[in-house]
């Protein structure tokens, strides 16, 4: 059974539809934007943009735990997932119409928490969609898709109205907020195969007048599993800081190339690149894991992004003492960008369809939660040390230099623990 179900194909497609979101509101288009609001106001844009990525990081993460627990009961799965679907797409449209920057944050931060939230339900979905020797497969193939459809085609357009806008009357600002309109309808129509198609097949029963004391009840058993069970536990924990690295560095990629005067467009069509080299890259991930083994890859690739911290904080530091030019800069950052596509996407496709092997289906939702919950908390940390790092020495450089501590503590769980975690998988 080498090509894809309908199932299968309605999950993938899901990623199709919300990478225009990662990457025109979180990777692109808008910090770029939002840095350069605020440097006509004065403050400090990547370092407002690291809190606020915290601050909407830890509100998803403490929801992810309850949010799991009662998506695993009959019928709640399809009903949380639309709802955190509308939650991102009406926050997203909402920073299309404003222009004053704390309400840009408070819409960017409302539109993050139904983008994560959201995601939660969908990686879920896909103990409901496939099978455990399948998952792999189409864990990869969301991740390519997304890459190849929803990071590129609206990226595509969203780049071709800010760079030729002008000649059609469009400002800069106008540009930016008409992309973040297509990102609303790219992601709402090509969702529509989801919400028709997947159904959530595995699930637990409990009255209605029971659900908070079950639900409860059951995050303190899931909480106990996986406790119990190394191979989880270790896996989860190693997840929780690399995952939380390449996370950073999407998130803080942009805004920390703006602050060091790299040209945005330059930087923006560099970026391009990256999806069109992770789409390759996330499908030849899938494949090679059945020969080499999933936990070995993701060792290959945390590798290469401690590689790319290093030079990351080598393009800074040599703008900030003048020793690289701007221009030799933005060469740099075109290889980081290469670099980055070629682990990024079999780097989350792998981790999502692994820890799917490790967990019970009928539990899938609990389960994704405190995976989700660990990576959303990971994800403050990232930022936090990036933006704390910043205001106490005022160098970009050295915030991006100690993003590097994340990868090398989850590749050393990694290793010391990956007999326990491969003996878990089913």
């Amino acid at each position: 059974m080498d090509k894809l179900t309908r199932l299968e194909k309605s999950w993938v497609m899901y990623d199709w539809a919300n990478s225009s979101y990662a990457t025109i509101m979180l990777a692109a288009i808008f910090p770029v934007y939002f840095v350069s609001v605020l440097k006509g106001v004065g403050q400090d844009g990547d370092m407002w943009w690291g809190w606020a990525t915290s601050a909407a990081t830890f509100i998803s993460a403490i929801l992810a735990p309850v949010l799991g627990a009662i998506a695993d009961y009959r019928g709640m799965k399809k009903k949380l997932f639309t709802a955190f679907l509308g939650l991102g797409l009406i926050f997203t449209l909402f920073n299309a119409v404003v222009n004053n920057w704390q309400l840009m944050l408070v819409g960017y931060c409302l539109s993050y928490i139904g983008f994560m939230s959201n995601s939660l339900f969908y990686d879920s979905f896909m103990t409901d969609v496939t099978t455990p020797e399948r998952m792999d497969k189409v864990s990869a193939w969301g991740y390519g898709m997304g890459y190849i459809g929803g990071s590129t085609i609206p990226f595509i357009i969203s780049i071709a109205l800010i760079m030729f806008g002008k000649n059609l009357g469009i400002g800069s600002a106008d540009a930016v907020k008409a992309s973040l309109v297509l990102n609303v309808l790219w992601w709402g129509l090509f969702s529509i195969p989801f919400l028709k198609n997947v159904k959530q097949v595995y699930y637990t029963e409990a009255p209605s007048s029971m659900l908070v004391i079950s639900t409860f009840r059951n995050i303190l058993k899931t909480v106990g599993g996986i406790l119990a069970n190394k191979g989880i536990f270790l896996f989860m924990l190693s997840y929780f800081f690399y995952i939380d690295g390449v996370n950073t560095v999407i998130n803080m990629a942009t805004s920390y190339g703006a602050t060091l005067g790299l040209d945005t467009t330059g930087m923006i069509l560099a970026l391009l690149v990256t999806q069109l080299v992770a789409f390759p890259c996330a499908i030849l991930f899938g494949r090679i894991s059945k020969k080499i083994g999933t936990i070995n890859i993701i060792l290959s690739a945390i590798c290469v992004y401690f590689v790319i911290c290093i030079m990351a904080f080598i393009m800074g530091f040599g703008i900030e003492e003048g020793f690289i030019s701007v221009g030799e800069a933005l060469g740099i950052f075109w290889i980081l960008a290469v670099m980055v596509g070629t682990c990024q996407g079999g780097i989350q496709a792998l981790s999502r369809s692994y820890f799917g092997k490790l967990v019970p289906p009928e539990k899938s939702n609990e389960y994704f939660g405190f995976y989700d919950i660990f990576g959303k908390f990971a994800a403050i940390l990232g930022p936090a040390i990036y933006a704390t790092v910043k205001a106490l020495t005022g160098r970009s450089s050295f915030s991006i230099l100690a993003i590097i501590i994340l990868f090398l503590t989850g590749g050393i769980i990694m290793l010391a623990g990956r007999k326990k975690v491969y003996d878990t998988a089913r």
